[in-house]
């Protein structure tokens, strides 16, 4: 064991997570053969091959896969020991911060997000990174982002995550649409046209469900856009009803969009919307100030969420 210190933990715990010396290797910025050798190291220490070949990949040995939460703990303490030194010297950093969302959430945090974090960290930059059609787990795993922002139901299960706020959908229309006349039912609902908002163009959703499911009726989507916010400014020039969260609603002008919205008659699930990061972020002093300032951020602006 002479010669072993925290950074060949480090490797040990990064390479069983990974299962692979070049993930890991990318993961930690160092070379494939830098990692190899540690790997190597960490198989004279341990006299264990930590890695073993399976198929095509490695898999972790069995006694690599019993310690790595006893690894983890170790390096999450050590870690924790340097936390009040790094966070005293965040006016001294420059971060660049990259938090993948949809339009949604960029157009109502991004601005107070930012005027926040420069309080304490004046030289901060922050990269809001769009939504693709990759699973949302996958940039998170791999280090392309620092946080998700969003309310999917594909997440991998070792990723942490932290609701930040529940909303619903309601529907815009033009302030003088036809369907504000009379009270708005599920019958009434289905005699106009809709947009639906979808970045994988999906034309159905958990209207369309509730609909059919309940009350055995069908809307008619005559169009399908990528975003919450394109359609908008326009809309009040068509009798066409746009679905929107009304954490989007409460942030624009309806009136002088000439826009009005009313609530769907239809028991509709909340939208249980969330940040999620990759464990080995968790004790990482800096990326936790981001997650606790966004955390309260969000409930400064789109007020406290219950349970």
């Amino acid at each position: 064991m002479q010669g072993y210190d925290l950074d060949l933990l480090r490797y040990l715990q990064v390479l069983i997570e990974e299962e692979s010396v070049s993930r890991a290797a990318r993961r930690l910025k160092v070379s494939e053969p830098a990692m190899s050798r540690h790997l190597a190291k960490l198989r004279v220490a341990f006299a264990d091959p930590i890695l073993v070949q399976s198929g095509r990949r490695m898999s972790a040995s069995a006694f690599a896969a019993g310690i790595l939460d006893r690894v983890q703990e170790l390096v999450r303490a050590a870690d924790s020991l340097i936390e009040t030194r790094a966070l005293a010297n965040l006016v001294n950093m420059a971060p660049t911060f990259t938090i993948r969302a949809n339009d949604l959430v960029v157009a109502s945090l991004a601005l107070p997000l930012l005027q926040a974090l420069k309080k304490e960290c004046p030289r901060c930059e922050l990269v809001w990174a769009p939504e693709i059609d990759d699973p949302a787990s996958d940039p998170l795993r791999h280090g392309l982002v620092d946080l998700y922002i969003g309310a999917t139901d594909v997440m991998k299960p070792e990723i942490r995550r932290q609701t930040l706020f529940r909303d619903q959908m309601q529907g815009v229309v033009r302030k003088d649409h036809p369907i504000l006349a009379a009270p708005i039912t599920p019958q009434t609902m289905v005699q106009y046209d809709y947009i639906s908002v979808s970045r994988r163009g999906r034309a159905q959703g958990p209207i369309d469900w509730v609909l059919r499911n309940q009350y055995g009726l069908t809307r008619r989507i005559a169009m399908v856009v990528p975003n919450y916010h394109c359609m908008v400014e326009s809309v009040k020039d068509s009798d066409l009803i746009l679905p929107l969260p009304s954490i989007v609603i409460d942030h624009i002008s309806m009136t002088a969009l000439g826009l009005a919205a009313f609530e769907f008659p239809l028991p509709l699930p909340f939208i249980n919307a969330f940040q999620a990061w990759h464990p080995r972020r968790d004790t990482d002093p800096v990326h936790r100030w981001l997650r606790e300032t966004l955390f309260r951020v969000s409930r400064q602006v789109l007020g406290p969420f219950t349970q």
